[in-house]
């Protein structure tokens, strides 16, 4: 049972509003913003309310810290993935010796994982367990070169 599943993570930025306007964009919905304290509020899945949480707390700049957490996507989301965030105007960025063109495969998980940032920085990545274990000597693979072992 412990330590269970992750509910609610919580990141930083310097500027609420860009960052409201981001995650909006990625589909996560608004729950709820508190102007005093400079926070907002996300759920992650609009279907599964209250399952999944996201905290962003703006920051002044001397106290900004770049956070990074997944979200759990399937296959073929994670095989759009980088069409879909350019589709939003969000570049997939280098990951792991790998240019951002296509997912990547973590070949010890093994995961398919795409990594992009947010306007603060904070590094967010789509992932997306693979069921098959295939045997190579490398530790990152893009993810049609994985499909083609």
């Amino acid at each position: 049972m412990m330590p269970g599943t992750l509910y609610e993570t919580h990141i930083y930025t310097t500027n609420l509003e860009n960052s409201i306007d981001f995650y909006k964009k990625l589909g996560l919905d608004l729950a709820h913003v508190i102007p005093e304290r400079k926070v907002a509020f996300f759920w992650f899945d609009k279907n599964n309310k209250k399952d999944q949480m996201l905290g962003i707390w703006e920051l002044p700049e001397d106290k900004m810290r770049k956070n990074h957490f997944a979200f759990k996507v399937n296959y073929d989301e994670i095989k759009n993935s980088v069409q879909w965030l350019k589709n939003r105007g969000i570049e997939s960025i280098s990951a792991f010796g790998h240019e951002g063109k296509e997912p990547i495969v973590l070949t010890w998980m093994p995961a398919a994982s795409l990594y992009f940032l947010d306007p603060d920085g904070n590094e967010l990545e789509f992932i997306h367990i693979l069921e098959e274990n295939k045997k190579t000597d490398k530790e990152v693979l893009y993810l049609s070169e994985w499909e083609n072992l």
